[in-house]
């Protein structure tokens, strides 16, 4: 839904861009169009065709598939430094390795590679200059801050596919041992709302970055934020009950926050400065 505010040059190459990070994470996780992750046999296999196509689509060679071909497209007209393209296959290649963090800074590293790293993608096709550190810095805050709050919401159904993105030491501090999660649901719920707590925070960060956009893309950003944002507030809402059911939002809450992030991004350099310090949060590799 706020992909549809993007001015329509914006919104076709960030639908380009998308189409490859969905490919990426299907031909990955065994799914269809994001649907039930499957058992992968293949998984080293299946990150060397990632790399391999996404390496010739960056060259600007035609692939045979279009996901690949249109990051090519997207990537030479808006100079994507491929170095980000390359950052995100590495949180497939975590996946791949059944890796799993240890502490925060851990989390947080993934939550880069397999987001963050898609901010700052999303960031030079809205038209930021990729030299802009600093707003990339806020772009990638709001990559975090989804991927968190999708930690947050998918525990349980992590769990079942035999994934747990909670680190060990947070982990530890509950008492919950890491090869049987759901034995202490009230310890989980209590990591669910830190991670929902973790996520506000840059999420809040995120918004600095909005005057560094044009006005239909600061808007779809802020609709996004908030759309995504009440996924973390819901689950600290419902408490331990977060855990029996995927928490959704609906589609009145997206439309409330797309008729209200279109004020925001009028007033969004008063409310939100960009020269507002990114105090206590972790900061991606340069």
């Amino acid at each position: 839904m706020a992909s549809k505010l993007f001015a329509p040059l914006t919104r076709e190459r960030a639908w380009l861009l998308y189409a490859w990070c969905r490919e990426c994470d299907d031909l990955a996780d065994g799914q269809d169009h994001g649907g039930t992750m499957a058992t992968v046999e293949d998984a080293q296999k299946r990150l060397a065709t990632i790399r391999r196509l996404t390496a010739k689509a960056l060259r600007g060679e035609t692939t045979g598939d279009p996901a690949f071909d249109g990051l090519g497209v997207v990537a030479a007209e808006c100079r994507i430094p491929h170095c980000f393209a390359h950052d995100l296959i590495e949180g497939f290649a975590l996946d791949a390795a059944d890796w799993r963090p240890q502490t925060q800074d851990d989390l947080l590293q993934y939550c880069y590679h397999v987001a963050g790293a898609v901010g700052l993608m999303m960031a030079v096709v809205m038209g930021v200059d990729p030299q802009d550190e600093a707003t990339l810095d806020r772009a990638c805050d709001l990559g975090l801050a989804f991927q968190l709050a999708n930690i947050a919401r998918d525990v349980a159904e992590d769990a079942e596919a035999g994934r747990c993105y909670l680190p060990r030491d947070w982990l530890a501090e509950q008492g919950i041992a890491p090869d049987a999660l759901m034995a202490k649901p009230e310890g989980l719920a209590v990591l669910q709302q830190r991670l929902a707590q973790m996520a506000a925070g840059y999420e809040a960060s995120a918004r600095h970055g909005t005057g560094s956009l044009d006005y239909r893309s600061a808007w779809a950003v802020l609709s996004a934020a908030g759309i995504y944002g009440d996924i973390a507030r819901e689950v600290v809402a419902r408490g331990s009950r977060a855990l029996k059911d995927r928490v959704i939002t609906t589609k009145a809450a997206k439309i409330g926050w797309v008729a209200k992030s279109a004020t925001q991004a009028r007033g969004r350099a008063a409310k939100w400065p960009r020269d507002v310090p990114r105090q206590g949060l972790w900061t991606r590799p340069r």
